[in-house]
């Protein structure tokens, strides 16, 4: 099976290892909208007693999040130096995390349906194929299971704010972390879920305010979004859509 990673995002992700947990380095941003990412998957569904499934983990930020929420989790990432961060972390706090260096296509072939969520956050907006990991992810959650992601939409919008603005101005994010053309629109990434058997439900925005320096979710979608999708209890199943706001 052809590796869906893009060996420079790989790279480029395992030189900044030993940044994962400085919430003043080029992950701060991930550390600012923790809370956020956790209240929007727990909003859907307790998470105590659940297993998860983080994909593309990187360091573990959200991983352990869900761990201390008690759900039973999972974190997978493509790279090697990442994953070793997580397990250093996770171990010094004291939490149990099943951590593997893998992406989602090989490990869906292993261990599919054994999940009863997978979150899948900031992560489509850096592989050459981005479909493939929403089916993938969609083979891992059992049926009934709930699935989240969170990406950027490619609109000029987002280009301004999290390109020029994050990236250039404000940095927020270290400069080259994103390219505008594998940005994800909220419609593309609903029909991805669709033709992976799933059912799309609500799309939340996630909004920095540069004069406060805070985030919040909710509103408009044209640049950070987040969106919740369920994998039908039977064949043939059903669940109604639901709009954030």
């Amino acid at each position: 099976m052809r590796e869906n990673a893009d060996p420079r995002e790989i790279a480029r992700f395992a030189a900044q290892a030993d940044f994962w947990w400085d919430p003043a380095g080029p992950f701060g941003a991930l550390h600012a909208i923790n809370d956020l990412r956790l209240s929007f998957i727990a909003g859907h569904g307790p998470l105590a007693g659940r297993a998860v499934l983080d994909v593309g983990c990187g360091g573990g930020i959200l991983a352990e999040a869900l761990a201390r929420r008690g759900a039973a989790v999972t974190g997978i990432d493509a790279s090697a130096e990442a994953i070793a961060a997580a397990r250093r972390h996770a171990a010094a706090a004291g939490l149990a995390i099943d951590y593997r260096v893998a992406t989602a296509e090989t490990f869906a072939a292993a261990a599919a349906a054994r999940f009863d969520a997978v979150v899948c956050m900031e992560l489509l907006e850096h592989v050459p194929q981005p479909a493939e990991v929403v089916r993938a992810c969609g083979r891992l959650v059992r049926p009934g299971g709930d699935l989240f992601f969170a990406t950027i939409n490619r609109h000029p919008e987002a280009f301004v704010f999290a390109i020029l603005g994050a990236e250039w101005l404000l940095g927020l994010v270290a400069r080259g972390t994103h390219r505008y053309r594998r940005f994800v629109r909220p419609a593309e990434l609903s029909a991805w879920c669709r033709r992976a058997g799933l059912v799309p439900g609500e799309t939340r925005g996630l909004h920095y305010n540069p004069f406060s320096r805070r985030f919040r979710t909710g509103g408009h979608t044209r640049v950070n979004y987040l969106l919740h999708a369920r994998r039908p209890a039977a064949e043939g199943g059903d669940l109604p859509a639901r709009t954030g706001p």
